[in-house]
């Protein structure tokens, strides 16, 4: 089975789960987002058929919110905080850096797929701003230095063996 089969058969399968609850759309969209990582284009038609829906009205949710996207994302999703406490101490700088250092803008991946950067407004760690999420992992008093060494740190981590 390709790839392909298996994400369309998972797509389904969430889609049959849900289509019957009120407000159906955006617990399938997130139900697929969670499983596969982003919400396939190629599935937009069949979502609106099961939810009788036009394929603009779920596309139009789909863009609408920048929690969804529409490719797969890199192998370690970058969250930078851009609300008010992060902004007031550095965050700005800081996103402005990590988009350099990383040669993508917010909602986008690296070329080589190691790495997606997504804006999140309040990740909780106000007291310790800025503040960014890799994966599971929040990082406190982030800094231009602290986020160059978070990447290095993953990238080392990579070529390690596996114990």
């Amino acid at each position: 089975m390709t790839a392909a089969v298996d994400t369309q058969a998972l797509v389904n399968e969430i889609t049959s789960a849900l289509k019957d609850k009120p407000g159906a759309l955006l617990p399938i969209l997130h139900g697929i987002q969670d499983a596969i990582g982003y919400v396939p284009p190629e599935c937009v038609p069949d979502i609106a058929k099961a939810l009788s829906l036009s394929r603009a009205e779920v596309h139009g949710v789909i863009s609408f919110y920048h929690y969804f996207r529409t490719t797969a994302p890199g192998q370690h999703t970058i969250h930078l905080c851009r609300a008010e406490s992060c902004q007031a101490m550095g965050g700005e700088a800081l996103g402005t850096h990590a988009k350099q250092k990383l040669g993508i803008d917010f909602h986008e991946t690296t070329a080589d797929g190691k790495f997606s950067l997504e804006p999140v407004y309040c990740l909780g760690n106000c007291a310790c701003s800025p503040a960014m999420q890799i994966g599971h992992d929040i990082y406190g008093r982030v800094s231009a230095d602290s986020f160059d060494s978070a990447l290095a740190e993953l990238e080392q981590a990579e070529l390690e063996p596996s114990a």
